[in-house]
């Protein structure tokens, strides 16, 4: 029986192609149009794991999405950054000066916009997917209208592209987590990531306290977000990504933390898979 992965949006997105990377070219994946609905593939059994965009180097921390992983006690077992190349596509034989709309995700025209800024007659269209968005003028055949997506998308959906590469920074990554529900057992000596969540008694120099210990158990910080409790007015959550050479370094502090903070909870303990040290340490994503 093959493992069915859960991916926000359909075949030809982003979600879909670090699917392809991480699992090999023929995993069968669960098409969901919304991160609600991936998180709800999972736990209903209908997948068996997730691929969930997390931060982009230019947009920032989705904090949404590691709300989701808190609240419904999903865990972390992996990473997968992606080079984001976007793309403008249309029908065939359309050229940029036919193009009336471009649809794609909001984030998509976000990263964008210097392009797009070129051509202020051309209306932007927020839709909920890439790859969705290219299907659909395909098989409506809607001339006038573009998409931006990737260039798999183009070719699976038998698209034109009418400009390559336009997406305004070239150094564009995003980061996604492979979530499931069980726990990952990962071998001590591989895990050198974690991604963790922590409240904090309100007082001078709480937070402070517990940043030093991260320090001084050479841990480093890559990432620190704070999100407010709905229910409890001026208190926060913190989520924090760490990584570290030892995990016995890590298990010290978080041992430490546990005691300190007045609620501690491991959201993945995993592999740090980042590229290169060039690579941007960021936030939100693209589909």
């Amino acid at each position: 029986m093959s493992t069915i992965i859960a991916i926000q949006g359909i075949k030809g997105s982003f979600h879909h192609q670090v699917a392809q990377e991480y699992f090999g070219n023929e995993v069968e994946v669960d098409e969901c149009l919304s991160f609600d609905k991936l998180i709800d593939s999972v736990l209903s059994g209908k997948s068996d794991q997730a691929v969930m965009a997390i931060e982009n180097s230019i947009a920032g921390p989705i904090i949404p999405n590691y709300a989701l992983i808190d609240k419904n006690n999903l865990h972390i077992i992996g990473e997968h950054y992606l080079d984001i190349h976007q793309n403008l596509m249309g029908l065939k034989g359309q050229k940029i000066k036919d193009i009336l709309e471009v649809h794609s995700h909001p984030m998509a025209l976000l990263q964008c916009m210097e392009f797009l800024k070129k051509y202020p007659k051309i209306k932007l269209v927020e839709d909920k997917d890439t790859a969705e968005t290219a299907r659909r003028i395909q098989k409506k055949q809607l001339s006038g209208i573009a998409a931006i997506a990737s260039k798999t998308a183009a070719e699976m959906y038998d698209l034109e592209i009418i400009a390559p590469e336009i997406q305004t920074i070239n150094n564009n990554m995003t980061r996604f987590v492979i979530i499931k529900k069980e726990n990952s057992f990962v071998p001590k000596d591989e895990i050198n990531r974690a991604s963790i969540k922590f409240e904090l008694d309100h007082k001078r120099g709480s937070l402070a306290a517990v940043l030093n210990v991260m320090s001084d158990c050479k841990l480093n910080l890559t990432k620190i977000q704070s999100l407010p409790k709905i229910e409890t007015p001026w208190k926060y959550s913190f989520f924090v990504d760490v990584t570290f050479d030892k995990y016995e370094d890590y298990a010290k502090a978080k041992s430490l933390m546990e005691i300190m903070a007045e609620y501690f909870k491991v959201l993945g303990e995993y592999k740090n898979t980042k590229p290169s040290p060039l690579a941007p340490e960021g936030g939100i994503m693209e589909q």
